[in-house]
């Protein structure tokens, strides 16, 4: 028969080796029952880990493209309301326009609603959120519209310098009684146009013509902002410079007509143009807001299928974790007593 001998330290020894072990199972279980999912993915999936790493990675994908969502809907609600702006300005413009024509309003108070409309709308349209420009295009650090009544405005530089150019005298030169309705409509047809609405608008905006482009889910982009180079800008921009610089000058009376009946048009046209750009900011909108539902029913769908991957029962992770408090607290009470016993305590007399 072969014994072994047992020694205090072999007890002690095995007791701190067990406390360890039980240590790292506590901290193990304590992270389980605080976050209802298993603690070592390789260990207890296996196989299948690489399809729990999948699913986090496709949430946390679904999770920034949301949160990109918030900032794209908070320009495109900017830019719906900075348009909403634009097109109450071309109304009240238009409101001028007509009563100008019914000779309730004088050509100078017409002509300060078209000064006060060129002012608003250049404020508007270099709306910034977030440090961002919202009319500017792919340009969203640079003011996208230039001052016209600033100094050395190119844009009126422009303006001054065609009226000049065209008829040899200033609109408020006496001279400028001359002009005839036909002369005021060639001119505008031929000089004033391309500057609104030709290549020339460049004196006017710093915008691309392309607009953002986001991505709103997965496999879905759609453009997220309004260009300053929009239609509905540029011939509202252009019945309200007409207006401010043309109608209370020394023309005649028919080419004052003129100038108003163009000026109603561009009005018009700009108010038919805005309202669609509206109609398609409205669109983008709801595309985001409808991406955003979709994506949130696919996050609530991984989220089951990770959990069913990962989870734990939290009933029985919080027993095992009082288990292992138990057996380590009476692991240590067993350690002290036995690091307590001595020979020298025997033999002592």
């Amino acid at each position: 028969m072969k014994t072994t001998s047992v020694s205090s330290a072999g007890l002690s020894n095995a007791l701190r080796y067990s406390q360890m072990r039980m240590q790292v199972d506590l901290v193990k279980g304590q992270k389980e029952m605080d976050t209802g999912r298993v603690a070592d993915l390789g260990l207890a999936l296996g196989a299948r880990t690489a399809q729990s790493v999948t699913f986090a990675r496709d949430l946390d994908r679904l999770k920034t493209i949301i949160d990109s969502n918030g900032l794209v809907a908070s320009r495109l609600t900017a830019t719906q309301d900075a348009l909403s702006q634009l097109s109450d300005q071309a109304q009240t413009l238009l409101s001028s326009l007509m009563s100008n024509t019914s000779g309730d309003l004088t050509n100078t108070l017409t002509g300060n609603t078209g000064k006060a409309t060129l002012q608003a709308l250049t404020s508007i349209l270099n709306t910034s959120v977030n440090g961002e420009f919202l009319f500017a295009g792919t340009n969203t650090d640079v003011k996208p519209i230039n001052d016209f009544d600033a100094s050395g405005s190119p844009a009126k530089a422009a303006f001054d310098a065609s009226f000049l150019a065209y008829f040899h005298f200033t609109p408020d030169d006496p001279a400028a009684a001359t002009i005839s309705a036909a002369d005021m409509d060639a001119f505008l047809t031929t000089e004033i146009e391309p500057q609104f609405l030709g290549a020339d608008w460049a004196n006017w905006s710093n915008a691309t013509d392309q607009p953002i482009v986001s991505r709103i889910a997965l496999n879905e982009t759609t453009e997220t902002s309004v260009s300053a180079n929009a239609s509905g800008a540029r011939k509202l921009a252009m019945a309200a410079t007409m207006v401010s610089q043309l109608l209370a000058g020394n023309v005649s009376q028919e080419a004052r007509q003129m100038l108003v009946s163009r000026a109603l048009t561009l009005v018009g046209e700009s108010l038919s143009d805005l309202g669609q750009t509206r109609a398609q900011t409205g669109i983008a909108q709801q595309r985001v807001a409808d991406a955003n539902t979709r994506m949130n029913t696919q996050i609530d769908l991984f989220n089951r299928h990770v959990l069913d991957l990962e989870g734990v029962d939290p009933y029985e992770a919080a027993n095992r974790v009082n288990d292992l408090v138990s057996h380590i607290q009476t692991s240590f009470a067993l350690t002290a007593r036995i690091q307590q016993l001595s020979l020298l305590n025997f033999l002592s007399p």
